[in-house]
């Protein structure tokens, strides 16, 4: 068994593992990625490049499907799940094969083998023994399994596995109501499977304010899709070759049933034989415990992206990879820290639901004063001309400063328009600022000053 030194070795290849080996690199370190593959990362392979590229197709289907309404002569589009599938495999083996070059980058020493940490200085990786200054882990995330009785027993697929379906089943129960969940019921509604949601909480999107989440439920519900929120599930069986559900929704005992299941109740930290005992890292939970500087309890040790489940969003991974880097290799300078003040978040569903910074729940559960504006799109030219009417734009703003302070769009290009908002509230600026700013007549991104100029109206 043979041993090696490095300045810097990172576990885990995906974005924010490849983010933080670049910064090391950088910096001058000697840096090792360990990777036991597939390369690429779950982004690239089983996450938003995968779906997205899916939900495009279930896009153009449903516009074409919208024909008659824009004085077009109406069509029957019909989906091939199979070809869908086939364009998404293209797109991603041309995305996994850009980030392996990166990987295999001669700056880089790459391992394509399993890690598992011997002593907090110590890195069993295949034959050899790795040694470093600092360690980064990011190994991403799996599904997490949910203990509901029957499931199973009768079976299901998770988000990993649905990705590769190439028949389009009859019908489909997606348990989750968040984004995963509701971008796949949403895509397959849309090629024609009937899709019943599950949800436990009394809306989807439940971390949010409840009118963000509305109007995302009651386009699948005009979609045909059967939305069922505040519900309690009890088991799962198998009747006549079916998954059956047996649940309580307002009140009423009810069965629906359907070929297969997709499970999108949400992913664990993938550490599972990694050897974190063994390195003395702290673990609550299955959640690898870190600081603002993305330091573990060993304080050569950082943990990056989803297994610090910090917030599970790729740019924010990539964000927490960069300051590893730089913390693991900067010791004497003053510490990238974490600012969690310009969180943002997409949902990729038909209205797209951006939000970013604080929400209205989280600022009454800190007892924050703040003021609230929104408009709809329903009331706006530019979307009403698009036959884009869904949702709302709202502002939440410091009552006496007016700094904008949340962000949250429901609507057509609203994780396009949401960065516009990004921007002013990266500098600090205020509700006043955005009326300041130009807007081209007629656009989307207009709709952002009404109800700015409702909240500068409130301004103390």
């Amino acid at each position: 068994m043979g041993n090696q030194h490095h300045d810097i070795v990172v576990v885990g290849g995906g974005s924010a593992g490849y983010a933080a080996s670049r910064t090391a690199r950088e910096a001058g370190a000697d840096t090792a990625i360990v990777d036991q593959g597939p390369l690429g990362g779950l982004c690239i392979l089983r996450g938003c490049m995968p779906s997205k590229a899916i939900l495009r197709s279930s896009e153009v289907m449903s516009l074409m499907g919208r024909a008659a309404e824009f004085g077009l002569l109406p069509v029957e589009p019909r989906a091939d799940l199979a070809a869908i599938i086939e364009r998404k495999e293209r797109l991603i083996r041309e995305f996994a094969d850009y980030r392996i070059e990166q990987l295999r980058d001669p700056g880089f020493t790459l391992y394509e083998d399993r890690a598992v940490f011997l002593s907090p200085e110590e890195l069993k990786v295949g034959d050899r023994v790795l040694t470093a200054s600092s360690f980064i882990i990011s190994t991403g995330s799996v599904p997490r399994h949910v203990p509901i009785p029957g499931l199973d027993e009768v079976g299901y697929l998770t988000s990993d596995e649905i990705l590769d379906l190439r028949e389009r089943p009859e019908s489909m129960i997606v348990l989750g109501g968040g984004a995963v969940a509701l971008e796949l019921a949403q895509f397959f509604c849309r090629i024609g499977t009937q899709v019943t949601l599950i949800q436990r909480s009394r809306h989807i999107l439940s971390d949010g304010d409840e009118d963000l989440a509305r109007p995302v439920e009651d386009c699948f519900r005009e979609e045909g899709m059967e939305v069922l929120t505040g519900t309690q599930l009890h088991r799962f069986t198998s009747e006549d070759g079916m998954r059956v559900a047996h649940l309580t929704h307002a009140g009423e005992e009810k069965s629906p049933s359907a070929q297969i299941i997709l499970q999108a109740l949400g992913r664990r930290p993938n550490i599972d034989g990694l050897g974190l005992d063994k390195a003395g890292v702290a673990v609550s939970d299955n959640v690898v415990v870190v600081d603002e500087e993305m330091r573990t309890s060993q304080a050569h040790i950082f943990a990056v992206g989803d297994v610090n489940a910090r917030n599970e969003i790729v740019h924010i991974a990539i964000q927490q990879g960069e300051m590893a880097g730089y913390n693991a290799t900067h010791p004497g300078r003053p510490a990238h820290r974490m600012d969690d003040r310009l969180n943002l978040q997409v949902t990729f569903t038909d209205p797209v639901v951006a939000t970013l910074g604080y929400s209205e729940k989280q600022c009454q559960a800190q007892d924050t004063p703040y003021l609230v504006a929104c408009y709809p799109f329903a009331d706006h030219g530019k979307a009403m001309c698009l036959g884009e009417i869904h949702g709302c734009v709202k502002l939440i703003c410091q009552p006496r400063t007016g700094e904008l302070v949340g962000a949250h769009i429901v609507g057509p290009e609203a994780g396009e328009l949401i960065h516009e908002l990004a921007a002013v509230m990266y500098y600090h600026g205020s509700v006043r600022d955005l009326l300041q700013i130009p807007h081209y007549h007629p656009t989307l991104a207009e709709i952002i000053t009404y109800p700015a100029e409702q909240l500068c109206e409130q301004l103390e």
